[in-house]
């Protein structure tokens, strides 16, 4: 991933939010912005390092909540554009394309909470097994991608908030990708990333 400075917070939700308030038609407000503490050693940045990181290739996800429920999640798994137009589409999308929600409307947005996370490259994680692909998982630390033939599926990290036992955190990565639960099979493929999550408050 792009190396982020301590400002990548507001900026990045910045982007995501303008981006979907253009589309929509709605009107923004400057909003209060934290991040994770897995950004707390960046360092702070000129103008021209803003410019240098943002228009770096990045992948990012963007995940809408409202009052703590989904609302919309969309991202890229691989970075293959600047990290600044990445956010921008993805924001756009989560908002409008996600197929588990209708489109949101613009009177939605100002009670809608916006979180970035930029991955880090996804690397391969071979295993024997699930039992092995469960017992090598870091808990709160991995993004995982499962493929199989036309089937994938992914976690961020975040989801280990709700799913923090590695088994069923990958029980539930099956049934994403659409595959029937206890499924496995040994030529599945696993990668795992890493985030740098970035939300408003």
């Amino acid at each position: 991933m792009p190396e982020l400075p301590l400002e990548a917070g507001p900026v990045l939700c910045r982007i995501a939010r303008d981006a979907i308030a253009a589309r929509i038609g709605a009107a923004t407000e400057n909003s209060r912005l934290d991040h994770s503490p897995s950004a707390s050693s960046a360092t702070p940045a000129s103008p021209d390092d803003e410019s240098r990181w943002l228009d770096a290739q990045g992948a990012s996800f963007v995940t809408l909540t409202q009052s703590g429920k989904l609302r919309g999640c969309i991202g890229s798994l691989v970075a293959h554009r600047p990290l600044r137009d990445d956010v921008a589409v993805n924001a756009v999308n989560a908002a409008l394309h996600d197929p588990r929600f209708p489109p949101l409307p613009a009177a939605e947005l100002p009670d809608t909470h916006i979180e970035v996370s930029v991955l880090s490259t996804p690397e391969p994680y071979p295993c024997t097994d699930r039992a092995d692909a469960a017992s090598r998982l870091r808990p709160g630390i991995d993004g995982v991608i499962l493929e199989f033939g036309t089937h994938r599926s992914t976690f961020l990290p975040q989801v280990w908030n709700s799913l923090s036992d590695p088994d069923s955190f990958l029980e539930h990565l099956v049934r994403k990708a659409g595959l029937p639960s206890g499924w496995w099979d040994d030529r599945v493929r696993l990668s795992r990333y890493t985030v740098e999550a970035f939300e408003e408050t």
